[in-house]
């Protein structure tokens, strides 16, 4: 069996890339998974979706987070165990992203998909920034809130994102030496990019003719 396409997005908060995701996979004939991992890990583990929301994306490195948090039984394909609902999160998500590699072409945004699918042959590791006027400016568009309060959210954002994606990976979160393309949107726009990701893929003969 063919070794399946797999496009790994990361990105800053406000640059588009949950957009560039879904473009991406109009364009490649795939689906592109982003929140529906949430609704899948709860399924897997059976800890409820709104639990799962909360921790998404967040590192437990906080003491305070994990105690707030507080344990969850968790069961994997191994064995079930007992650990902070924000790592019984990844856990699942990691099993989740690891099955869709194998079964199908797709795009998967954030959740350190780039790491956690290391070891997979057919993949482009994206990240996806933007210049922070833009940035800001689609953040007021879409919480319709004052710029203060945009570059506030898209600071507090990023910090989270890059703490999760520094903890569970050891790696740096945007850091280009991580992934195969860096895509700013703010150049190209949310098409433009999905078109660049597009073309490289093809160029790595990475699409089926």
């Amino acid at each position: 069996m063919a070794e399946k396409l797999v496009v790994t997005i990361a990105r800053q908060y406000g640059s588009g890339g949950r957009e560039v995701g879904h473009k991406l996979a109009e364009l490649l004939g795939c689906k592109c998974y982003d929140q529906d991992l949430i609704v899948m890990a709860a399924q897997r583990s059976g800890i409820s979706e709104e639990a799962l929301a909360s921790a998404d994306e967040q590192a437990s490195s906080s003491l305070l987070y994990t105690l707030a948090m507080g344990a969850s039984m968790i069961y994997t394909n191994t064995t079930p165990m007992a650990v902070p609902i924000n790592d019984a999160l990844f856990i699942a998500q990691s099993e989740i992203i690891r099955e869709l590699s194998e079964s199908e072409n797709c795009v998967i945004v954030g959740r350190c998909a780039d790491y956690i699918l290391d070891d997979h042959s057919k993949k482009v590791k994206v990240f996806v920034q933007g210049d922070m006027p833009d940035k800001i400016h689609r953040i007021m568009e879409r919480a319709g809130i004052k710029e203060s309060e945009a570059k506030d959210r898209i600071a507090k954002k990023d910090k989270k994102r890059a703490a999760y994606y520094n903890y569970y990976t050891g790696n740096k979160w945007g850091k280009p030496e991580n992934y195969n393309l860096v895509v700013s949107t703010s150049k190209i726009g949310i098409d433009g990019a999905a078109k660049v990701i597009y073309e490289y893929a093809k160029a790595l003969g990475y699409l089926d003719d």
